[in-house]
């Protein structure tokens, strides 16, 4: 059969909208493969403010990482892979069971710190919200900013987390719901006898706890509380939805908001457990939220195109252990099949349809498994729930 060769195709200029896991993943990715018309878009002036707690890296997630020049050395605080589980009946352990993950645990801000660090010179822009994406005539599309002038590119990835601008924009009718429940987060005094990933399961609740030490600085334990709180009585109390603030910082905490969960942190859990909550004086939260399946991740934008990544495509539960892992593979996906327009002038609509095509059964089986999840530990139902009414 007659073959041809195809050329290297012109170099495309690309923004990518968010500068949390998976933006700076592909930013790095795309700067090893010999982009360099590359702007990568903040809409936080300090995104390392944001501190989301413990994440799970699985093993090819960690390969890609040490690709970038990432060692583990630099981004994990401890290197054990075993998980212990502990069952709580009326505040005492009923059982314990243990095994492994096949992967390493990291912290939000050392990820996040370490990734950043990397980048070329003149590629991060802070303090950036977009706001529109509009096509042009024959050419790339326009990107407007509340407070900056308008860009131009032909690929505009968004990687803009759970309340994705670029999910808005694209995909206006997949709107967030809230699952019934929120992770309440916070790093404590250090704890001696924690040596691994520790899950506490009361019935209602969920409480992990991690070590975090060798390159954290200080010594600490990082924990994570999740609770019912009916969407009412998140309304009550915080004066939003949970679908639209969908991260609560310290200065949003009350002091009603903290005399709550600590109430239920001292009915469910062992008083040790309550105690190191008690002791933290930052705390964050999330409510978990939902998206229905994702059934598009590239969109024409004119002659350009828009792309939706990791928790911009679909949020996870976080049980799943599978947000960061997700969005690093499809970051290292679409490095790839653009590397291959690139270098060997793949065509470039294809390319993204058969990354697409590729990446969203994965997407949709970890947006199944989340709520099993949650309900086999009894999250987002009426029990172990937070009544305002009640106080």
């Amino acid at each position: 059969m007659p073959t041809t060769t195809s050329q290297p195709a012109d170099q495309p200029s690309i923004a990518i909208v968010g500068a949390s896991i998976t933006g700076p993943v592909l930013a790095l990715l795309l700067h090893r493969a010999g982009f360099h018309q590359v702007r990568l878009y903040e809409a936080s002036p300090a995104p390392t403010q944001q501190a989301g707690g413990i994440i799970g890296l699985d093993h090819p997630s960690l390969t890609t990482l040490a690709d970038l020049g990432i060692s583990q050395q630099e981004i994990i605080p401890f290197t054990s892979e075993r998980v212990v589980t502990i069952t709580v009946q009326d505040q005492r352990e009923a059982s314990r069971t243990e095994h492994l993950y096949p992967g390493r645990n990291t912290a939000w801000h050392l990820l996040n710190h370490t990734l950043l660090q990397r980048l070329p010179q003149h590629w991060l822009h802070l303090g950036q919200r977009v706001r529109a994406i509009s096509p042009t005539e024959h050419g790339p599309a326009v990107l407007e900013f509340l407070d900056a002038e308008p860009s131009h590119a032909d690929l505009v990835i968004f990687t803009d987390g759970r309340r994705s601008t670029g999910r808005r924009l694209l995909a206006p009718k997949r709107t967030l719901t809230y699952a019934g429940y929120i992770a309440w987060r916070g790093q404590g005094p250090y704890q001696p006898h924690i040596e691994h990933f520790t899950r506490i399961d009361p019935v209602g609740a969920a409480f992990n706890l991690s070590p975090l030490r060798q390159t954290s600085g200080h010594p600490a334990t990082d924990w994570t509380l999740y609770l019912d709180m009916p969407e009412p009585d998140f309304h009550t109390l915080l004066g939003a939805d949970p679908t639209v603030r969908t991260y609560l910082l310290p200065h949003q905490f009350t002091g009603q908001v903290r005399a709550l969960v600590q109430g239920q942190a001292n009915r469910l859990l062992k008083p040790a457990a309550a105690h190191l909550i008690a002791a933290t004086p930052t705390w964050t939260a999330a409510p978990i939220v939902d998206l229905a399946p994702s059934t598009q991740a590239v969109y024409p934008i004119g002659a350009a195109h828009a792309i939706l990544l990791g928790d911009a495509l679909a949020p996870v539960r976080p049980h799943t252990a599978s947000g960061a892992n997700l969005g690093i593979a499809q970051a290292a996906g679409l490095a790839g099949v653009l590397s291959q327009h690139l270098h060997h002038g793949a065509d470039l609509v294809a390319a993204l349809h058969g990354w697409q095509q590729r990446h969203l059964p994965a997407v949709r089986a970890a947006q199944q498994l989340g709520p099993e999840l949650g309900a086999s530990l009894g999250l987002g139902t009426a029990r172990g729930r937070i009544l305002v009414t009640e106080q």
